[in-house]
């Protein structure tokens, strides 16, 4: 089960998603609100912490998460503070029942990753991708534009119209047609 722990949150913060299954794990921490206590209300364990990068949006609340629950934290960049373990290209990882493929996917910030399952056809796209064909910004520091479309043409050919869900960093996951919106995101940051 994939869960978004900030659709009511107030203030600037990232969708914070419980994956509960197997292995219960946090994707993204978020900022400013109580994720700790969001957490404990749908489950006792939390087993660890992924992170598709390391905006403070993304990674406001991982201190209260990592403090409440003793949990080590991955991703890409092992240097960047409060990540204990890397997210290798390419590795595999187990979110609740599901295997995903780190996907290293640059453009919004160097260390930003993608994570995709096959089996299931869940996609967590972080900032690269929002529903309607939004795009990461590429205007803040380690924002590169042809990086940004790279990374979008690598989900296009690494995904198919099978994909059923793209759980975003930002906004409304997609589970309509959301290979759609991968390509829709495709032209737009094509055409700005």
């Amino acid at each position: 089960m994939i869960d978004n722990l900030a659709v009511e949150a107030d203030g600037f913060t990232s969708n914070v998603f419980l994956v509960t299954g197997e292995r219960t794990v946090l994707v993204d921490a978020g900022n400013g609100f109580d994720v700790v206590e969001q957490i404990r209300e749908r489950t006792e364990e939390l087993d660890a912490v992924v992170l598709t990068h390391t905006h403070p949006d993304h990674v406001g609340n991982l201190e209260a998460v990592t403090d409440a629950f003793g949990v080590d934290v991955w991703g890409f960049d092992p240097d960047a503070p409060g990540v204990d373990h890397e997210l290798a290209e390419e590795a595999t990882i187990t979110l609740g029942d599901d295997d995903y493929t780190v996907l290293h996917t640059p453009g919004h910030k160097d260390d930003h990753v993608c994570l995709y399952a096959p089996e299931p056809g869940i996609l967590f796209a972080g900032d690269l991708i929002f529903e309607n064909g939004g795009f990461g910004r590429t205007d803040l520091e380690e924002g590169d534009r042809q990086l940004l479309l790279e990374s979008i043409d690598r989900l296009l050919q690494i995904t198919d119209e099978d994909l059923s869900a793209l759980h975003a960093g930002h906004g409304k996951s997609v589970t309509v047609d959301p290979y759609q919106t991968i390509e829709l995101a495709h032209q737009a940051a094509r055409m700005r």
